[in-house]
């Protein structure tokens, strides 16, 4: 199990901040499949030790049947609810009873990781970021996406020092206002290239500033680092805005320091940016992974399907019960309650990837992740979800 100091539980705001690292962290490497970078490797503090796929692999009820099982590699950044289609799938057995092994996950702390995984053939399937599978493609190892589990993107808040808030920086059209601002604003993601800053280049670029320009054009962005130089910069006034998870904004509002002026779980306020669902989170294998074992491919797509419908009938307290023990001891209950609450309000539940939301995804992702369009037909195969949807009727 992963060290936990002086085996304390950990606090609501570390595990908020490792559960949403996992996803800002992921894309660190959106430009490149380099190193995850220090927010994946945060991960890791909940990755490390808490994997789930061996849990099971003594289990009465599958024992009697593990001759027949056929085994697969599976791999996520971090056991948490983010990628909780993988863990409910181990917890339910929905593997085994869809005629495999629940695989031992390969939990690296980092998405750009998982996907060096998939490519190097370490993992045949990978659960995370949308542009990972892409720049693999990109990069001449055809990959393909076989679902979506969420529609926004939630590390693409933007919180503004509430000096500005008060002084009438209330939207992102006002960041763009440099008289307002006093200055150029700047703006911190946690890295140039990161997932934070590919979404917030779009977010400003989408917006006009009082002028009729883009609010990108009246904003200098900086690479902002982890939780604390994002949040003490932002704090101290070195940084006008910050690009926020979940926790950031939390902490910046309840310390006194911080306001949202763009708020994904404001459905409007998404849309009205984006134009409606992206596929942020997804997941993947290669291409020759889908013209080899066409059967293992289905089976993992449905048992992630059913682990995603089952989220969606469950209770909160019921994800909770399922998840915290095996996968999330190291944090108190409600902790873990808050962040299935979260999640639950983004989750994609019927797992398509329509072409629509790949073409706003690639208005977001070019050329700031990408460097040219990859078509869906290449790039999606939803045989296996409708597929899954036609067994497994909601």
């Amino acid at each position: 199990m992963a060290e936990r100091p002086d085996d304390r539980r950990w606090t609501r705001r570390g595990f908020m901040r490792t559960l949403s690292l996992a996803g800002a962290g992921s894309l660190a490497g959106a430009g490149s499949l380099a190193g995850a970078g220090s927010l994946a490797r945060a991960g890791s503090l909940v990755g490390a030790g808490l994997t789930g796929g061996s849990v099971l692999a003594g289990s009465s009820r599958a024992a009697h049947a593990q001759g027949a099982l056929k085994s697969i590699t599976a791999s996520h950044s971090v056991s948490t609810i983010v990628y909780g289609q993988h863990l409910v799938a181990v917890q339910k057995k929905f593997f085994e009873e869809e005629g495999i092994k629940s695989p031992d996950f390969i939990v690296p702390g980092g998405g750009a990781k998982v996907v060096q995984a998939v490519a190097a053939g370490q993992a045949q399937f990978g659960l995370g970021d949308s542009n990972h599978p892409l720049k693999t493609t990109e990069k001449g190892r055809d990959a393909v996406i076989l679902f979506a589990t969420d529609t926004r993107c939630s590390y693409a808040n933007v919180v503004v020092r509430k000096e500005l808030f008060d002084r009438g920086v209330k939207t992102v059209e006002a960041l763009g206002d440099e008289k307002l601002v006093g200055r150029k604003a700047v703006l911190a993601a946690t890295a140039i290239g990161s997932g934070t800053h590919v979404y917030g280049v779009f977010v400003c670029k989408s917006v006009k500033a009082s002028d009729g320009k883009a609010v990108n054009d009246h904003v200098e962005w900086v690479g902002g680092g982890a939780s604390t130089t994002m949040l003490g910069g932002l704090k101290a006034g070195k940084f006008d805005a910050i690009m926020a998870v979940p926790e950031w904004q939390s902490a910046a509002v309840s310390e006194g320091f911080g306001r949202p002026i763009y708020d994904i779980q404001d459905e409007k306020a998404w849309n009205r940016v984006f134009g409606g669902p992206i596929p942020v989170t997804v997941g993947y294998c290669l291409k020759e992974t889908v013209d080899r074992s066409p059967d293992l491919v289905q089976a993992y797509v449905n048992a992630c399907y059913r682990a995603q419908q089952w989220i969606r009938r469950a209770k909160d307290d019921e994800v909770v019960e399922l998840l915290h023990k095996p996968y999330m001891d190291a944090f108190g209950r409600e902790v873990v309650l808050e962040s299935v609450r979260y999640y639950r309000t983004i989750f994609d539940w019927d797992f398509l990837v329509e072409e629509a939301d790949y073409a706003r995804g690639e208005k977001v992702w070019i050329p700031t992740a990408l460097d040219k369009p990859i078509p869906y037909a290449q790039a999606v195969d939803m045989r296996f979800v409708r597929k899954a949807q036609a067994k497994f009727k909601s």
